[in-house]
């Protein structure tokens, strides 16, 4: 299964996003070219590639008129704003505030305009990017709106972003969901997300850290503060996490093809990045039950009732091994796999099925390939194919039960079926 896994232990901020999937291109140049030309004219992208810490990665950087959005933390000192993971105008500001900014030509301070949510749709919904390109970036901007409603406690019509902000975070979105469209993992998780902590200055005055309105994006995603006293998450990163992710955790058993560093500029104690890992991975089904009991008095034929009646109620693999138990007896151990959700009533019904007192129980992580059937032809008949992917790996088994019948209808072997049903298989499989 095609994995995207994002390490956000030094937090997520949309820039830091797109040049990280960017990385996993086989050539960014192009897509960033793409990108630059899509965008209204008066916003410039454009990335680097950089080494921090003796690593190599990638840096975007987003204009929008001449201009990068910039704000303060809570020690005094002005940063970039979008590189330096601090905290978004467009995405904390509400109408009833005024931003001032140096304009372009250095004539004092002024008002810069500001943006509704529509006006954001039509921007979205206006670029040459195909359609789910399109209803991402539009859906990824509501939530920002959405939290930005909700700390503020204005309707989302009321709430309006600041023009060079919102270009910037327009740029970010849209980069990271026609990503995400190129790439097009089956599976994306992330590592838990550090926010870091403190303070950080916008026009509402000093904020917490996490901000209002990323800490609204991000109920129900495992958080954490972290060593580093900065904004790590800002509300546009918060954002794209919460809609593409799909499951938070440690990293899978994962076979990577390629690995993307996206940067931020703040030099920060730690590498201050998110990592991409692309690869194949397998499917992780989640907890399963391993229920065990130690029999010695059973016959081989009431095992075999225990275990079908074990199947018949769903259990995932039923098996039994031979072991010496008390007084040199021989014995089995019988285990049955079942979902942890049905382990209970699994324990039930093996103390009813088998003579054992008790049952052990133990809870399990289960990998698997990916499986799907298809069918083959061969002089012999149609055999079902039974294929298994995942990790880098592919099996191929046609299913004994068909070549058996085969083998037994056309007078042949059970060896010459299998051959030619893997042989078809294989040569239909290239084609393909």
């Amino acid at each position: 299964m095609k994995t995207l896994y994002l390490d956000c232990s030094m937090g997520a901020a949309g820039d830091m996003l797109t040049a990280a999937l960017s990385e996993l291109l086989e050539d960014k140049a192009p897509f960033f070219e793409r990108l630059d030309s899509l965008l209204p004219q008066r916003v410039k992208v454009s990335a680097e590639t950089v080494i921090r810490q003796g690593i190599s990665g990638t840096s975007v950087t987003v204009l929008a008129g001449g201009e990068e959005e910039h704000s303060e933390d809570a020690h005094g000192h002005h940063h970039h704003h979008h590189d330096d993971h601090e905290h978004h105008d467009d995405d904390h500001h509400g109408h009833e505030h005024h931003h001032h900014h140096h304009d372009d030509d250095h004539h004092g301070h002024e008002h810069h305009h500001h943006a509704s949510m529509q006006d954001i749709e039509d921007i979205i919904t206006g670029l040459d990017v195909p359609e789910k390109v399109k209803k991402d970036a539009v859906a990824v901007y509501k939530l920002i709106a959405e939290a930005e409603s909700a700390a503020h406690g204005r309707p989302v019509s009321e709430i309006h972003f600041h023009e060079v902000g919102t270009l910037d975070a327009v740029a970010d979105v849209t980069a990271v969901c026609l990503l995400m469209d190129m790439l097009k993992p089956e599976r994306v998780i992330a590592s838990p997300v550090c926010v870091g902590y403190g303070h950080v200055h916008c026009a509402h005055g000093i904020l917490p850290v996490p901000a209002p309105a990323t800490a609204h994006i991000l109920r129900g995603v495992p958080t954490y503060s972290g060593s580093i006293e900065s904004e790590l998450c800002t509300p546009t990163g918060a954002a794209l996490l919460k809609y593409f992710v799909t499951e938070y955790g440690d990293m899978p058993v994962l076979t990577a093809e390629r690995i993307g560093y996206g940067f931020g500029k703040k030099e920060l104690p730690r590498l201050n990045c998110v990592r991409a890992f692309l690869g194949e991975s397998g499917e992780e089904t989640g907890d399963v039950a391993e229920l065990c009991c130690n029999i010695d008095d059973m016959t081989g034929e009431a095992l075999a009732a225990a275990e079908r009646r074990l199947y018949s109620l769903g259990a995932l693999e039923v098996f039994t091994t031979p072991v010496n138990m008390k007084k040199g007896r021989a014995g089995v151990l019988m285990t049955c796999l079942c979902p942890a959700d049905k382990r209970a009533a699994f324990a039930e019904a093996i103390l009813r099925n088998t003579t054992t007192i008790g049952v052990r129980e133990r809870l399990c992580k289960r990998y698997t390939l990916s499986r799907r059937e298809e069918t083959v032809s061969t002089r012999f008949g149609e055999i079902r194919v039974k294929v298994s992917e995942g990790c880098g790996i592919t099996r191929i088994k046609p299913e004994a039960d068909d070549i058996e019948q085969a083998a037994d209808r056309s007078g042949v072997t059970f060896e010459e079926v299998r051959a030619e049903a893997m042989n078809n298989y294989s040569r239909k499989f290239s084609k393909n």
